[in-house]
């Protein structure tokens, strides 16, 4: 029973695989099933599907579901020079080689087979920049990035990678190469330019040919033994004589010395040997019908019809057979686009016109597969200064057979058209701008008549405003005029009165100073107010220490407490006291008796005289 599962299942996955052949156009039935199969098991189980005819039923209904699974399978590890040691050998022992067998003009053809998100095809354009010089390299150098998965040909075309993804790069190369963009670093524009980004499935699709390097690393591993074999056919028909192959780490060639030379197999780089490599394909031959000369000269003219009428179409056209060769170039082709009737027998993922002005290659397979005409509208082509729009129109081309034979392109120039569409599309958007403006200029308009109708009235009213103001302002400066002149005259009589208290205030202080005695005068708060020259010389104390001090805070030779009984009595009766006498210790520190009168302060309630004096020895 096990068995009959396991048979079951296997046949299930390639039911599911030839959907996906048929449906999207990958083909996997050449990858090892062992591999393949536990890849789209993990994505069956991060969806919680059991079975593959379920996970079928849901890719049918699922869009996303496509492009889920096959980032699954296609795993996209790559980095700038990965693995270094193999590109230090490529770099000093291969290109050398390779450049000496070459002409100094001749092209030089690089295919990355398998290139995911390009940095190994960017990798290869500084490898042969360094080793050309810049402006070599941009005129010889043609490299070819390819890979099945679109959304890493996207990343690939945008050639913007993080610092992170450059850390192999030193410093110097990556400020010569790269620019910074934002957070990002960008590859320099004129190189970019050189290299050339298609969709290319290696088991089904036609070799780029005519390479001196082949560059397919680690892409090999994930097929069947027939696969690999196959592959190897169309790369040893795709490099010339002589020509570089470089594998990865887990990829080898063993068995075929006589068609691939070891280079170096710890690197895992081979030399196509010399010898007639064959085309990897063999077209039918062209079958015709046997009959009489009048019927083949018959034939012949209707052929000669048949080309002078697609040739001399108004559009420019060219066709594609199935193996992606070109077989007809118009005349307005060749005008156009630059072509010339040598490029029919050219692949056409060869000829500029496949990716620029827009990527053809991989609307042809579309095309191919979904067997219907697909449209693309006012394409963009610049040619120098000058801009050129075309509607392009990618048709398939079925023989008696019904399958499909060949694809024919129709340019369609619709710059005049579009330019007009612009035009009109430009005078439209300034007309109703004008006439928005228009409009807002009319409300602004009535709306500014209206204030300014509004601003009469309130000058008018401001007017009579300012003509009652300025009456009144006319009073007022006479009641001030008349106020300065009081004023003169109290500010004549405080000058006055300065002046005599000014007198009194000296008459004072010449008294004081005049007093031998010490004379000290206290307020009712018992603060020092007046301090004359006979207190000083007797007690040493400057009347700028003293003035509007406590008295009995005072430190001087005077016992101040004892006063307090003498003051208290003054202040009581509202008399002068007998004099008193006081021992003290005089400023220069000798023990003195001081004879001391206290009497009231006329005009200050509670305030004080004292009148000091040091007795004489005969009054002691």
């Amino acid at each position: 029973m096990a068995e009959v599962r396991d048979a079951e299942t296997d046949e299930e996955l390639e039911e599911l695989l030839r959907f996906l052949r048929d449906a999207r156009g990958f083909d996997f039935t050449g990858y090892k099933r062992s591999s393949l199969g536990r890849r789209i098991r993990k994505r069956m189980s991060d969806v919680d599907i059991h079975s593959y005819a379920d996970y079928r039923d849901l890719l049918e209904t699922s869009a996303e579901e496509f492009g889920a699974l096959f980032n699954t399978i296609l795993i996209n590890v790559t980095s700038i020079f990965r693995d270094p040691d193999a590109w230090t050998f490529l770099e000093r022992e291969v290109v050398p080689d390779l450049l000496a067998g070459l002409g100094p003009e001749e092209e030089i053809r690089v295919w990355s087979a398998g290139c995911s998100s390009g940095e190994e095809a960017y990798s290869l354009a500084i490898m042969f920049a360094e080793a050309l010089g810049l402006d070599e390299c941009l005129k010889r150098v043609k490299i070819y990035g390819t890979d099945v998965d679109e959304e890493a040909l996207r990343e690939a075309r945008s050639a913007l990678y993080t610092a992170k993804d450059l850390e192999a790069l030193s410093a110097e190369l990556r400020e010569k190469y790269f620019e910074q963009n934002g957070t990002q670093f960008g590859f320099r524009p004129d190189m970019r330019r050189r290299v050339i980004f298609g969709r290319h499935d290696v088991t089904r699709d036609a070799p780029i040919s005519r390479l001196d390097l082949l560059v397919c690393r680690n892409t090999l591993m994930y097929f069947n033994v027939e696969a690999q074999a196959q592959i190897i056919d169309r790369f040893h028909f795709a490099l010339r004589e002589r020509g570089f192959l470089f594998l990865g780490k887990a990829e080898m060639l063993l068995n075929d010395a006589e068609r691939f030379e070891v280079v170096s197999m710890r690197q895992r780089v081979f030399r196509r040997q010399p010898g007639d490599a064959g085309p990897p394909y063999q077209p039918a031959p062209l079958k015709i019908r046997a009959g009489s000369g009048m019927e083949l000269r018959s034939v012949a003219r209707h052929r000669q019809l048949r080309d002078l009428m697609l040739d001399t179409l108004p559009l420019a056209a060219i066709a594609v057979d199935v193996d992606g060769t070109v077989v007809l170039i118009n005349s307005h082709a060749r005008v156009q686009f630059g072509l010339t009737a040598s490029d029919c027998g050219r692949l056409f993922q060869d000829l500029e016109i496949s990716y620029r002005p827009v990527e053809l290659r991989s609307l042809i397979e579309q095309v191919k597969h979904e067997r219907r005409t697909l449209r693309v509208n006012r394409v963009e082509r610049r040619m120098g200064e000058d801009i050129q729009y075309y509607d392009i129109a990618i048709q398939p081309l079925s023989g008696t057979d019904g399958m499909p034979s060949a694809t024919i392109i129709t340019f369609t120039d619709v710059t005049a058209l579009t330019q007009l569409k612009a035009e009109v599309k430009r005078v439209r958007e300034d007309l109703e701008t004008a006439y928005e403006e228009l409009q807002s200029t009319n409300e602004e308009l009535e709306t500014t008549n209206e204030e300014l109708q509004s601003s009469i009235e309130e000058l008018e009213t401001t007017n009579e405003e300012l003509q009652s103001t300025n009456e009144e302002l006319e009073t007022t400066n006479e009641e001030l005029q008349s106020g300065n002149e009081e004023l003169e005259t109290m500010n004549d009589e405080m000058r006055i009165r300065t002046e005599e208290l000014d007198e009194a205030r000296a008459f004072l202080e010449g008294v004081m100073s005049s007093v031998a005695a010490g004379v000290i005068v206290l307020d009712a708060d018992m603060k020092v107010k007046s301090w004359n020259r006979g207190a000083i010389e007797l007690w040493g104390l400057r009347a700028d220490e003293v003035l509007d001090q406590a008295f009995f805070k005072l430190d001087f030779g005077l016992p101040t407490d004892e006063l307090r009984p003498i003051i208290q009595k003054c202040l009581e009766t509202g008399k002068r006291t007998e004099q008193v006498g006081v021992s003290a210790v005089s400023r220069i520190g000798r023990s003195i008796v001081c004879n001391i009168v206290c009497s009231p302060f006329a005009g200050h309630k509670g305030g004080v005289v004292f009148l000091m004096e040091e007795a004489r020895e005969s009054e002691v």
